[in-house]
């Protein structure tokens, strides 16, 4: 969200511009911290709590699903709450959601807490990016948005790390219980340093049929994902129902939105080339990269036999470019065209993928760690061009709200694929257990072979058997795996053509909104 009028307040200077920087930064440092903290607990969070791995990731979805209704409510809730009081309220809710998280005893009260926590997560980034340009002078805005930036990418790069530390060597718990002294000290220096700064406060109008058509369509929907696998998809009437709910829904949504004086989205933004082409593109991005970022822990853990603090190890490398570049990138923006370096980051991550895709059961961890190293260069080059070509060419007054849209259908898209990339992968892995099995037999010679090896150790031939089978097993699982990441860099090469259909502002000076990051 950004400002609609003129900023009133003087920039701050010395230690207090410094703190707030330090506190806002600490908020949204936070917040995103929360979006890949729980990755690598997947494993750990459900057989804790008793449920598959699948349900598991329901940790995630919930978080997500809620976080992108919120998002477009930021702007409403500001004109009725007053910027700060909206950020402190949210950052204070945000500590409190994190501690009833920590505390839950059962999958059902962890997916209410966190759909509270990606509720009140909603206004918080797009808040602390607003007050962060508040106390900065416009000549240095620039600096501003750069600091705020990195935030955005080394929260998500920290937290694989430190959610694998916490898992095993305190407990999954703390993984949201870290929250709780980070915005506490947040919040007060917040408090201290922005006091007095408060927006004035109207009685704004509110979409309530489209808000409530919203969360109808986007709750089906992801309740279909989560539970069709479980419930065998279509052969269920419940998700029968919930196909029937969503369509119906989305149809009314879309419907009401385009008509209504004051929607929720602003859907004429389609009507816009740059936007339509950079919001699907970083969309469908988005839930590549996001869909791989949960499988590849789970699958390091699941099938690989890592801890959660080694499947955070090697993922983490994907930050060292990511941080190096993204200053950069910010500042060649202006001189080189965003379409040029968004297809630097697509061919980057297609690369990634195909790279990926040739891994085998005896995969090294530092063979893993390349590739993550590798796709920095696409995470600097990504959401920056991307953001710029979306945003290009709108008037300033409809720059919130294009904000707004394209960072409901990113997290929303990042939810779904949490989904989508986890069926895909349980369906992959007995699809290939069957081929596999079919070589499987008693009159097979590396099967006679195995199965003599294993007894010549003192397994009994049954025993023998169970042991090829769970090698069979694992093997499924490697090869699903691998056909997503072939899929995923598919997926990124087909994107490139769609940038290109976009034309952004020759001069490249279109605002950029860092909280794509997010």
């Amino acid at each position: 969200m950004a400002q609609t009028a003129q900023d009133p307040f003087p920039p701050l200077h010395g230690s207090r511009l410094v703190l707030a920087t330090v506190a806002l930064s600490l908020a949204t440092f936070m917040n995103v911290l929360d979006t890949t903290i729980a990755n690598v607990a997947l494993t750990t969070i459900a057989g804790d709590l008793g449920v598959s791995a699948s349900q598991g990731t329901w940790v995630i979805t919930s978080f997500g699903v809620a976080n992108a209704i919120a998002v477009p409510l930021t702007g409403w809730l500001v004109q009725r709450v007053g910027q700060l009081r909206l950020f402190l309220s949210s950052v204070l809710l945000f500590v409190l959601a994190s501690f009833l998280c920590g505390a839950a005893t059962s999958l059902e009260m962890l997916l209410l807490f966190r759909c509270l926590q990606g509720l009140v997560a909603g206004p918080m980034i797009p808040l602390s990016q607003a007050l962060l340009l508040q106390c900065y002078p416009r000549s240095k805005a620039g600096m501003a948005i750069a600091l705020w930036a990195m935030t955005t990418v080394v929260a998500p790069v920290m937290g694989p790390i430190l959610g694998g530390w916490f898992t095993d060597n305190y407990s999954w718990p703390w993984i949201f219980y870290i929250n709780i002294p980070v915005g506490l000290v947040a919040a007060w220096i917040c408090y201290m340093t922005l006091r007095g700064r408060e927006t004035a406060v109207r009685l704004a109008p509110i979409d309530v049929v489209g808000l409530g058509l919203l969360v109808i369509w986007v709750g089906a929907t992801q309740i279909l994902l989560d539970k069709g696998q479980e419930l065998d998809w279509f052969n269920s009437s419940l998700i029968v129902v919930l196909a029937i709910v969503a369509i119906i829904g989305f149809t009314f949504f879309v419907i009401w939105e385009l008509t209504d004086a004051h929607p929720i989205v602003d859907l004429s933004l389609f009507k816009g080339r740059n936007f339509t082409a950079g919001a699907i593109a970083i969309t469908l991005g988005y839930a590549a990269f996001f869909g791989n970022t949960v499988l590849i822990p789970m699958w390091l853990q699941r099938i690989m036999g890592y801890t959660a603090t080694w499947a955070g190890l090697v993922t983490a490398p994907v930050g060292i470019f990511a941080i190096i570049l993204s200053p950069l990138v910010g500042r060649a923006m202006g001189r080189i065209d965003p379409r040029v370096l968004a297809t630097v980051a697509f061919l980057v991550f297609a690369l990634c993928g195909f790279w990926r895709s040739g891994f085998s059961p005896d995969i090294t961890p530092g063979d893993i760690a390349v590739t993550h190293l590798v796709q920095g260069i696409a995470m600097a080059t990504f959401f920056i061009p991307l953001t710029a070509i979306i945003l290009s060419g709108l008037p300033p007054s409809r720059i919130p709200a294009a904000s707004g849209l394209y960072n409901f259908m990113r997290i929303m898209a990042g939810s779904f694929a949490a989904s989508v990339w986890t069926t895909l992968w349980e369906d992959g892995a007995t699809r290939h257990h069957a081929y596999l099995t079919e070589s499987v037999t008693a009159f097979s010679a590396p099967t006679a072979m195995a199965a003599g090896g294993a007894q010549d150790l003192g397994f009994t031939a049954q025993q023998a058997y169970g042991l090829i089978d769970a090698e069979v097993t694992r093997q499924s699982f490697i090869l699903s795996a691998t056909d997503l990441f072939w899929l995923s860099g598919v997926l990124f090469l087909t994107l490139i053509g769609l940038i290109w259909l976009a034309h952004p502002a020759r001069r490249g000076g279109a605002p950029v909104d860092a909280g794509g990051a997010h």
